[in-house]
């Protein structure tokens, strides 16, 4: 028996190839469960809510990405129907003992008649407050919505087009569950009514979206 580098027992075999293989991945499981909590607020609307699932902390984004990865620690502050000036009046608050800033938002901005450009700013002051705050940021782009198109598809692409100007990481929500074969609409299997993604739309966005700022 060895100790590795944080004291645990490490396997060592004597055939060097696979047994290398899980050695490494051993290690590097031991070094998941001793590194430090990252706390990280996420700010939005019924998509970080996990609608229409809001009731259950273990069905959505913040708790798929949690999964994959045992450091994370979500405050979520995300309501259904919520615009982006709506939002941004929890950042402050959902952001105390933070070290992370995740915001959400805009597809209700659009869905209830609200310019493009408004949103965007909207989303553009939350990103400045959270790093006055001191916080890594990253913001999601706008999902598509199967029951607006194609009403609002050229909305949403402005929108988003818009969010990857804006300095900070952009989580990839749109591109992760739009179907291939049609555009501008999330895959059948990865939406639950055609405006709120499925257990498994929300399971790929924290497992294949979301990425740490």
């Amino acid at each position: 028996m060895f100790l590795d580098s944080v004291g645990e027992t490490a396997r060592v075999e004597t055939v060097l190839e696979a047994p290398a293989a899980v050695v490494i991945e051993a290690h590097a499981e031991i070094m998941r469960r001793h590194a430090p909590e990252i706390h990280v607020a996420a700010i939005g609307d019924s998509i970080t809510a996990g609608s229409p699932w809001d009731d259950d902390p273990s069905i959505g984004w913040p708790a798929a990405a949690a999964e994959a990865d045992p450091r994370l620690r979500f405050n979520v502050r995300a309501v259904y129907g919520k615009r982006t000036d709506e939002i941004s009046a929890w950042l402050d608050e959902a952001a105390a003992g933070a070290e992370v800033l995740v915001v959400q938002g805009g597809s209700n901005d659009l869905a209830q008649g609200r310019a493009v450009a408004d949103a965007a700013e909207n989303l553009r002051t939350m990103i400045r407050r959270g790093r006055e705050l001191g916080l890594r940021v990253a913001v999601a782009n706008v999902l598509p919505w199967n029951n607006g198109w194609p009403r609002a598809e050229a909305s949403i692409r402005q929108l988003n087009a818009l969010i990857e100007g804006m300095g900070v990481l952009v989580l990839p929500f749109h591109d992760t569950l739009e179907d291939p074969e049609q555009p501008g609409r999330m895959r059948d299997d990865w939406t639950f009514e055609g405006d709120h993604p499925s257990i498994a739309g929300y399971r790929l966005l924290g497992e294949l979206a979301f990425r740490l700022p």
